[in-house]
């Protein structure tokens, strides 16, 4: 893959990613455990369930990501033509890792009480980021 090809996907893959970028999501998944932990005050019910939930995260992003490793190793890559389905390929990967993201930080959020939903809510406010519903009970 040319450098020119390179930049291709990759503009590809940020369009995408700019529009998932509007949701406030805590991203449950990532190293940010301890900074939620200390926001929102978590009780002991819900740190039981944030770990439930970023076990049951990691195993399905690690099945996306085995795909998105796959797609790369696989798809063909020599033209511009198939740079472009490639593109388009990995962009449905990027918008399932994403949903699944989201999916997993509203399971947390909908265990929050008034308080730390209204502090959740004020942060996305502020950061300029449209807050996850809470589902219902």
């Amino acid at each position: 893959m040319n450098i020119k090809q390179l930049v291709l996907v990759l503009f590809i893959c940020f369009l995408g990613f700019k529009a998932q970028s509007q949701v406030c999501i805590l991203d449950i998944g990532s190293s940010n455990s301890d900074k939620i932990i200390e926001n929102f005050q978590l009780k002991d019910e819900q740190l039981t369930l944030l770990k439930t939930l970023k076990e049951d995260l990691k195993k399905e992003m690690d099945v996306l990501e085995k795909q998105q490793k796959d797609l790369f190793e696989n798809h063909p890559q020599s033209t511009p033509d198939e740079l472009m389905v490639l593109g388009q390929k990995h962009k449905v990967i990027e918008d399932k890792m994403f949903a699944v993201t989201v999916k997993y930080d509203q399971k947390l959020i909908s265990v929050f009480n008034e308080k730390q939903y209204g502090r959740y809510v004020l942060l996305c406010n502020t950061a300029g980021r449209t807050p996850i519903q809470i589902l219902e009970k």
